[in-house]
């Protein structure tokens, strides 16, 4: 039997007030959503609707905000950020929520990252399969790594912008 590797932090609250930066790569790494031509993306019709979908993530989770965020050709890097007002405490860019008890059966929770993803992805499989895509799909899971403070949003934000022109370099290329 094949074992699985742990990808999420263990006993983190993954639907709970924090900003992650998230990587979400297609299936084999195929060009699906654009190419990079001259440091520039330039979208496929799978991107713009990506791109369009992901713009449309806080109207359908209100606790959400929207970091930077980049269409490339064979993935999406993100910032989202999961914002539930909290009582008496003042809401702060980045707060990191303490470890608690979480579903040990991977069953997903509602307005959790793991449901924003899979919404998302399963959104624009679906349109992609109705346009003449048959052959899109993503990869199974998703990176994320938890923003921990204004200094390391910040240099995601950059990281971000600054993918199309480091195209050459990329790791997910």
């Amino acid at each position: 039997m094949k074992t699985r590797k742990h990808i999420r932090l263990r006993n983190f609250d993954y639907s709970s007030q924090a900003w992650y930066f998230i990587t979400i790569c297609t299936k084999d790494r195929e060009h699906s959503l654009g190419e990079i031509e001259n440091g520039q993306m330039h979208l496929s019709a799978i991107g713009e609707q990506a791109n369009l979908y992901w713009e449309e993530i806080p109207k359908h989770f209100p606790h959400i905000e929207l970091g930077e965020f980049i269409i490339m050709p064979n993935h999406i890097h993100g910032i989202i950020g999961i914002v539930r007002p909290q009582q008496d405490t003042v809401r702060t860019r980045h707060v990191v929520s303490q470890p608690r008890e979480t579903n040990q059966f991977g069953k997903t929770i509602a307005g959790s990252l793991s449901a924003i993803i899979g919404q998302f992805k399963s959104t624009l499989t679906r349109w992609s399969r109705k346009n003449g895509h048959e052959n899109f799909a993503w990869q199974g899971r998703f990176h994320d790594h938890i923003i921990r403070n204004d200094g390391a949003f910040q240099r995601i934000s950059d990281y971000i912008k600054n993918n199309p022109a480091n195209w050459n370099k990329d790791k997910f290329k």
